[in-house]
């Protein structure tokens, strides 16, 4: 028997009410901030976001190291990036998260491989500038293709005040001009990755930008260029993205980071627009070339059909006619094959529930994927996400949906108990806790070793992972914590 609206309202609100009794008064004061049941019409979701974590709740947030080295900087394909510390960092950061590159890695692409300065000991008393020249050197000498580097600075750089912006500098005379970027990314900064995103940002503004105006100047321009910013390619998305770009008549001049390099960076502010898919990380670059370059900048969302046809319109919404008429033709292009997706996966998940706690913009982003397939998404969180990302979720859920921020694992494992969704999209810390727990699981940070999932090639392959998840017979032969 279904619920009614009211209903889900109040069990979500005494839900609420209980995981909050476990904790001490003061610590179940500050959570409570952090958790609310979204009202229909409200503006915001009422929850408080980007908030250092408790100490002991285990949150499963990320650095400032994370959100530069991992997200913004490490998927430029043709750099080499510096992992300024000790090993540990460095040995977290060589797992990419599938950023697919097109080069030979070691010769002119470098991604998956791993570069560290490999902090001891004797390097946290004496210092690392001479440890990093010398990486430097011996970069230039082994990876002579390399169009750059970055220092990516772990806490112990910062703590005992190595001077990475000298030695880059420095180096890059040296090396006859070569970008070289330092990065104070130290994992202490900020209460989450996400002020790693900001700190990464500023410095394309600062080291790329305000020191390449007189580069490539053979680049010829057009009336339809744009630049994909915040696409990271994982599982080949931008370039799912960039085909339906292109199909509608304009010129993709850059990618961001996913695919992308140095020299697309520099032609950046040369585009007539910035389409922005994962706003929390690349917003504040948007910002600054619509404010120094004139550029503006649009949010799109490439999840599902129905969002990707708002999108594409949106997107020709700033060029001419032809371009309009290009994105109705690619919409219609690709009608019949969406169709025949959803006939034949609908079927076997209407009705199904999803609850989400991922990153970035996926949170809000995918839930138009899930209702294209007949699915609901009755409670999503972000784990690093501010109050502008839960203004813009208000967007894409329904009347009492439970909101949860940079949710605690006491508190999700409660939450999926008591409303017992059919899939829970989580990243790969909770992966297995509610597999354990029979519940099926899908990986949304970087779609569990799958994808594409964004464009209508992603979308195919989006509702085959989620068929195969939820209708697995698996899960007929082990039983749930609350069924044993």
């Amino acid at each position: 028997m279904s619920l009614t609206t009211e209903q889900v309202k109040a069990r979500n609100q005494e839900l609420i009410k209980e995981v909050l009794e476990v904790y001490p008064e003061k610590t179940a004061k500050r959570r409570a901030k952090h958790l609310n049941v979204f009202e229909e019409g409200k503006t915001d979701c009422n929850v408080k976001s980007n908030i250092k974590s408790i100490p002991g709740v285990m949150t499963i947030r990320g650095c400032a190291y994370a959100g530069s080295k991992g997200v913004v900087w490490g998927p430029i394909k043709d750099m080499i990036h510096i992992s300024h510390g000790p090993v540990g960092c460095g040995q977290y950061s060589w797992a990419a998260r599938r950023n697919y590159y097109i080069g030979t890695t070691g010769v002119d692409t470098f991604v998956t491989m791993q570069f560290t300065s490999d902090f001891q000991e004797k390097d946290i008393v004496f210092g690392g500038d001479k440890k990093l020249e010398k990486i430097m050197d011996e970069i230039q000498d082994l990876f002579p293709l390399n169009k750059g580097i970055t220092v990516q600075s772990e806490c112990p750089i910062g703590l005992i005040g190595d001077d990475i912006e000298a030695v880059s500098k420095k180096k890059s005379k040296e090396f006859g001009g070569k970008t070289i970027v330092p990065v104070r990314c130290e994992g202490f900064r900020g209460v989450s990755q996400s002020l790693g995103h900001h700190i990464a940002n500023d410095t394309v503004r600062d080291w790329v930008f305000d020191k390449s105006d007189d580069k490539h100047p053979e680049f010829e321009g057009t009336p339809y260029d744009v630049a994909i910013i915040g696409d990271y390619n994982i599982g080949g998305d931008a370039w799912a993205s960039r085909i339906l770009l292109e199909e509608m008549g304009l010129r993709v001049i850059a990618q961001w980071s996913g695919d992308g390099s140095i020299a697309e960076l520099e032609n950046t502010p040369k585009a007539k627009l910035n389409v922005l898919h994962c706003y929390r990380s690349m917003n504040y670059i948007s910002r600054h070339m619509e404010e120094k370059y004139g550029i503006p900048w649009v949010e799109y969302n490439f999840f599902g059909p129905s969002k990707i046809e708002a999108s594409l319109r949106e997107i020709a919404g700033h060029f001419d006619d032809k371009i309009k008429e290009g994105a109705e033709r690619v919409i219609a292009k690709y009608k019949p094959l969406m169709q025949a997706v959803i006939d034949k996966y609908k079927p076997r998940l209407e009705g199904k529930t999803v609850m989400l706690f991922v990153g970035g913009l996926r949170p809000r982003h995918v839930i138009g994927a899930y209702e294209d397939l007949g699915m609901q998404v009755v409670g999503t969180g972000y784990e690093f996400g501010h109050n502008d990302d839960y203004q813009r979720t208000t967007h894409y859920v329904k009347d009492g949906t439970l909101i949860y921020d940079d949710v605690t694992g006491y508190e999700f494992e409660k939450f999926v108990e008591k409303i017992q969704p059919d899939l829970v999209g989580s990243g790969i810390k909770e992966k297995y806790v509610f597999q354990k727990m029979g519940v099926p699981f899908r990986q949304m940070h970087s779609w569990d070793y799958s994808g594409p999932y964004h464009g209508y090639d992603g979308f195919a392959i989006f509702a085959r992972d989620m068929d195969m998840a939820i209708n697995n017979p698996i899960w007929g032969l082990t039983k749930t914590p609350w069924k044993m």
